[in-house]
């Protein structure tokens, strides 16, 4: 059998390139919702944030994405991809505009990140889906969309601490230039060919993050058990490495922090522009080996919280960034493959809420770390991973035996 071409019935023929319009906005808010990451260096020392109210701004991000995630998919079911897009790309320049303003309030830095959060869950959902209707190629959509997703994590990233750490104003300067380039990149959208008709008949407009009962057991079998550690290897890598060695760092507290960022994100990125080559090497195993490489990085950072060496957090971001790449592109995969076309974004956007849970593990680590010490909580989640990839592997392996051939065509 022929592969199934990996497009939307519904999307009219289109150049192979097109996908690129909707990457370059993907990119943008992805600079968007990173460059707040290695700028926490930076708060501590100008505004005096405790690790705490850093880190309630990583969980404050994470409440806009969420309701962004259900409500988003729905959404451009309903009103059609670039409608949709076109929205979160404005939502997410201005929310660069509010970081500019709020300085170092607290409050008005919380707003900024809730709009970002929003900004980012249009991209993943609605971005991804998007992509993979524009890709013609079976199994491109995945891979194409999770790149787009993590050089505007990592390149925006990068610009924002290296203005942060040697440009003027640091907390106006780096936000102002990610709304500029974000506001080019709307000429983008509206160039990009729509997949999507807008039809007021589709599913409600509240977003749906349930299961459909077709996919369930997949779903809940091979791809849950290993999303939390997508964006639980970035929440470690990002947040929780440079804290442990920035006391001893002076003034270049917040380029070490970038550099981690880098190494991470670069090696992500990396992972997932071989993807053929990895998926053929690892015989389809993806997710499971994307959880032991989390487990390495999270072990690794145990006896940086004790010697406080940067060395350690630093050799622990490649493996990290190696679980984040695996784990992100062997979940969308798995959607992408297995979900029809009318239940591709909501499937997404679900696949995306369970990833994020992984950034409440820096805040797990800081509520509990003055009871416990990191070495525990290291441990326990890197034994979380190697649990949570084992029983993705095993259902897989029983799935696979007892498939039939035909993939559903609705919920």
């Amino acid at each position: 059998m022929r592969p199934r071409p990996d497009r939307s019935p519904s999307a009219p023929r289109t150049p192979e390139s097109s996908w690129l319009l909707v990457a370059a906005a993907m990119a943008a808010l992805g600079w968007g919702g990173n460059q707040f990451i290695p700028l926490m260096v930076m708060y501590r020392q100008v505004a005096g944030f405790e690790q705490t109210e850093v880190t309630l701004l990583l969980a404050v991000y994470v409440i806009g994405i969420v309701p962004g995630f259900a409500l988003a998919g729905a959404w451009s079911d309903r009103f059609g991809r670039r409608r949709i897009m076109l929205a979160g790309v404005a939502l997410g320049a201005i929310a660069s505009i509010v970081f500019a303003i709020a300085g170092t309030d607290l409050a008005g830095l919380c707003v900024a990140r809730l709009l970002a959060g929003v900004s980012v869950a249009v991209a993943a959902v609605v971005g991804s889906s998007w992509v993979k209707e524009l890709s013609a190629a079976a199994g491109t959509g995945a891979r194409r969309s999770g790149i787009s997703l993590s050089i505007g994590f990592g390149g925006g990233a990068a610009i924002s601490g290296v203005l942060a750490q040697w440009a003027p104003n640091p907390t106006v300067l780096p936000y102002l230039v990610h709304a500029g380039v974000t506001i080019l990149t709307l000429i983008a959208v509206l160039r990009a060919p729509e997949t999507r008709t807008s039809s007021p008949h589709r599913r409600s407009l509240l977003g749906d993050l349930r299961v459909p009962a077709v996919y369930r057991s997949r779903f809940r079998g091979t791809v849950a058990p290993i999303a939390p550690f997508v964006f639980g290897s970035c929440g470690l890598s990002f947040a929780v490495g440079p804290s442990l060695v920035t006391g001893g760092l002076g003034t270049l507290g917040i380029a070490f922090a970038t550099l981690v960022m880098l190494i991470t994100l670069g090696v992500g990125t990396s992972v997932q522009l071989l993807a053929a080559r990895i998926d053929h090497a690892l015989r389809g195993r993806n997710g499971p080996v994307g959880t032991i490489c989390f487990a390495v990085g999270a072990l690794l950072l145990a006896p940086a919280a004790l010697t406080g060496s940067p060395w350690l957090v630093l050799l622990a971001a490649p493996f990290l960034g190696a679980g984040y790449g695996i784990c992100l592109l062997s979940g969308l995969k798995a959607v992408q493959t297995m979900a029809a076309p009318d239940d591709l974004a909501r499937l997404t956007a679900t696949f995306y809420t369970l990833t994020y849970l992984g950034f409440f593990f820096p805040l797990i680590i800081a509520a509990l770390v003055p009871v416990t010490g990191h070495l525990p909580l290291l441990l326990a989640l890197a034994i979380a991973a190697l649990l949570g990839g084992s029983a993705a592997d095993r259902s897989a392996r029983r799935l696979d035996a007892t498939a039939t051939p035909a993939r559903p065509t609705r919920a």
